[in-house]
């Protein structure tokens, strides 16, 4: 059976990340966490403590080694041989991953990166430039939306299972929002709607549901080649 690349595109809180799991796993498909990739960048910046400029993160790129991992729990994102998983979804690493991911050299690390993870098709991958930039030839491009109830709320209710519980409802709202804003206006490869990709608004909708229609989109896609 031939394989396709599914690509999943949104703002923050849209259930990118949940639903392209879940898809993944039910097609047998590879899951390419591209937001990881910026979190690990972010992340590994945090440590240096210097100025966020070209030059600190060129020579960053030169000594980083970021990889995704497959377990059992769902994928591990490495940097440098360590598993950063939980560490890469802290509220600081939240704060700066968006104007580190908007820095040009480091787009095009990560893109080529993820272009080799999925050379081989039959992978699902999300992000904000992936139908646009990345995989502009997806066999299959959706765009999940929300209402910014509904994303502050899921965001919320992550933090609070992570035992983060200083931020409130309306601070992670306007975070949001001013995310949004940089992602969707930002020069290199900005947030924005493919224009073959499907809508989906995901804001009253259950995880599950969500996930089936992507997967009903792909099989039709997939049987058709097949």
């Amino acid at each position: 059976m031939k394989k396709i690349i599914i690509a999943i595109d949104g703002p923050a809180g849209s259930g990118k990340t949940s639903t392209a799991k879940i898809v993944a796993e039910r097609l047998g498909y590879i899951y390419i966490d591209t937001g990881a990739m910026y979190r690990a960048v972010t992340l590994a910046w945090l440590r240096t403590k210097q100025p966020l400029n070209n030059e600190v993160l060129t020579e960053l790129l030169k000594n980083i080694k970021i990889e995704l991992e497959a377990s059992p729990k769902g994928q591990i994102t490495k940097l440098n041989g360590n598993d950063v998983s939980d560490e890469i979804r802290s509220v600081e690493v939240n704060k700066y991953v968006s104007p580190i991911s908007a820095v040009e050299i480091v787009r095009t690390a990560m893109v080529d990166l993820q272009r080799k993870l999925a050379i081989n098709k039959g992978c699902v991958m999300d992000g904000r430039d992936i139908g646009t930039t990345v995989f502009p030839n997806a066999e299959l491009k959706i765009y999940l939306t929300a209402s910014i109830g509904a994303r502050a709320k899921r965001r919320l209710n992550e933090y609070m299972e992570k035992g983060i519980k200083d931020l409130s409802f309306d601070e992670i709202a306007t975070q949001i929002l001013e995310r949004d804003k940089f992602d969707s206006t930002r020069e290199i490869s900005p947030l924005t709607k493919a224009k073959d990709a499907i809508e989906i608004d995901t804001s009253d909708l259950t995880l599950e549901s969500q996930a089936e229609m992507v997967e009903k989109l792909a099989l039709k896609i997939i049987n058709n080649i097949n």
